[in-house]
């Protein structure tokens, strides 16, 4: 069990990214698809290509102009072009694959590392946990098949709500849903004009999670991990 210690922040609710945060997409499911269908690529290197690619589409008019299913194909598509792999029947094929997975089951399931420590450190602090994710209606269902929902308060799931982030719509329904206090709240996610502007708009402080380093200009606090987030949180870092 983590060691419990009075932690030094303001803060007595955290609102999380699910995606990016506490699981990232399989690329062995991913590269085994494709490799069905004959195109042969590596998961790491699929995960390699994949934070430049999320950082190209976050930008604040591609995000005002999409939706996040619709950025998550352009997702994919420009991963497999970023490798010099062309777009065909057979990487449709594959992708669509990908794509009723996580319809039926949500694709993102790998736990990222130091992920259930970290919940586990803000639930022996106390604070409470509340998941605030743009969605399909699975995130609860991934967190509880990887292990992760026990760890957590609440899950808000944008699909559910029908608004995702960045609409401040969806951080004021975590709030009502949760009970929280608007002034001991803080948000991080992995998404400057998803998570940071929307949880702003709703007059939360945000944490970026950078895990590549690609923000270096945000105005924001930005931290590589979630371990790295509890740390400076119950340090009083972001206080």
């Amino acid at each position: 069990m983590p060691s419990v210690r009075t932690p030094s922040t303001r803060y007595r609710t955290v609102f999380l990214d699910a995606g990016g945060v506490l699981v990232t997409p399989n690329w062995d499911r991913t590269a085994a698809a494709l490799a069905r269908q004959g195109v042969v690529v590596a998961p790491d290197v699929l995960a390699r290509e994949e934070p430049i690619v999320k950082r190209e589409l976050d930008v604040a008019p591609a995000v005002r102009a999409t939706n996040d299913r619709q950025r998550a194909y352009a997702y994919f598509d420009r991963i497999l072009l970023r490798l010099g792999i062309p777009l065909s029947a057979a990487t449709d094929a594959a992708l669509a694959e990908v794509a009723a997975f996580n319809d039926r089951d949500g694709a993102w399931d790998v736990v990222t590392p130091g992920a259930a420590a970290a919940l586990e450190r803000l639930r022996a602090a106390p604070l409470r946990t509340v998941i605030v994710s743009n969605s399909n209606g699975r995130v609860r269902a991934i967190l509880r098949r990887v292990g992760l929902e026990p760890l957590v308060d609440l899950v808000v799931d944008s699909h559910e709500e029908g608004v995702e982030k960045p609409d401040a719509r969806l951080f004021e329904i975590a709030l009502r849903k949760s009970g929280a206090d608007r002034a001991a709240t803080i948000h991080c996610g992995d998404l400057y004009y998803v998570d940071v502007t929307g949880a702003r708009a709703a007059g939360l402080p945000a944490v970026l999670l950078d895990a590549a380093g690609l923000y270096a200009d945000a105005d924001c606090p930005r931290v590589a991990s979630l371990p790295e987030f509890v740390d400076g949180l119950l340090g009083g870092a972001f206080d």
